[in-house]
């Protein structure tokens, strides 16, 4: 059977799907690595190998890692700090590919997961939002995914909702991924929390403190989804990441804060939506990439 294959390398795990060209999911993947002397390239390799055991060789094959990805997207050109060997690696020489491997940062497959078979399907205006240790982001405006002139359009978690704000982790002040992002949940917390779910459980519990913690970091986001869509004027926002499954705690406070901060001419407004791919995301997206590679 025709099959493709997309595999999302992430901080420590490697997520990967076997698919059908039509998305329809034959095996999947989720491989745990330790990030040193490149452990997470040799896993791949095995990984593909053994896809195409059990599938046969795969018509196509994509990836999808942290970074941003180079003009020619054979690799990502930029990643410092961790997965030392990404950078300039080449995926179609490192895996012995005998056609072109395309590589697409992790945020941007993650989207075209969405919409290719999540919860953006078919959609051709939408931004997606990913909650986490920090804040990532993409965005598709008229069916086409940004990527801008180096690779960085897309990083939404880096937008300023609070100009005397402590810079971010690229020097941008008071960012959204600052007043909700998990890295520094302990800092804003003043030491009381270690993670955004313990603050969330303590909230649900009563604390007021932690609520009125949360309900500010819920609003920054708001304001920050409310600026975003006068920028890109999206028809969908998909909201995803490890915090986002706080489910309706996140999702009905910051509901009601866009109702009143955003902007509905006809009052027309935009749809918020949690992701429906989980994991899995940026390598559906890694194989929709690999798809049309091969169809170009």
């Amino acid at each position: 059977m025709a099959h493709v294959v997309g595999i999302d390398l992430g901080g420590s795990s490697i997520k990967a799907v076997c698919v059908t060209p039509a998305g329809g999911l034959l095996a999947e993947a989720n491989i745990p690595f330790v990030d040193r002397d490149r452990e997470w390239a040799a896993k791949i390799r095995n990984l593909t190998e053994d896809f195409a055991r059990a599938h046969g060789p795969a018509d196509s094959l994509g990836i999808s890692a942290p970074g941003l990805a180079s003009r020619d997207g054979r690799s990502i050109s930029f990643m410092p700090g961790r997965l030392f060997g990404l950078e300039g690696l080449d995926w179609t020489e490192h895996l012995g590919a005998s056609r072109r491997v395309p590589v697409l940062n992790d945020a941007h497959a993650a989207l075209l997961g969405e919409v290719w078979q999540g919860a953006a399907r078919g959609r051709t205006d939408v931004f997606l939002l990913t909650l986490g240790t920090g804040v990532g982001g993409a965005a598709m405006v008229d069916g086409r995914l940004l990527k801008g002139r180096l690779g960085r359009a897309g990083h939404l978690g880096h937008v300023t909702v609070d100009f005397n704000g402590e810079p971010d982790s690229v020097n941008t002040p008071g960012s959204i991924e600052g007043e909700i992002g998990n890295k520094n949940i302990r800092e804003r917390s003043g030491g009381r929390f270690q993670t955004t779910l313990e603050l969330v459980s303590a909230h649900q519990a009563g604390d007021p403190e932690a609520t009125k913690l949360w309900l500010r970091s819920v609003r920054a986001l708001a304001a920050a989804v409310a600026s975003l869509v006068n920028v890109l004027d999206p028809e969908m926002v998909i909201v995803g990441g490890g915090i986002a499954r706080a489910g309706e705690v996140l999702f009905g406070p910051l509901q009601a804060d866009l109702d009143r901060f955003e902007w509905r001419p006809g009052s027309a407004g935009v749809r918020l939506v949690p992701a429906a791919l989980g994991d899995l995301a940026g390598a559906y997206g890694a194989a929709w990439n690999a798809l049309q590679d091969g169809r170009a």
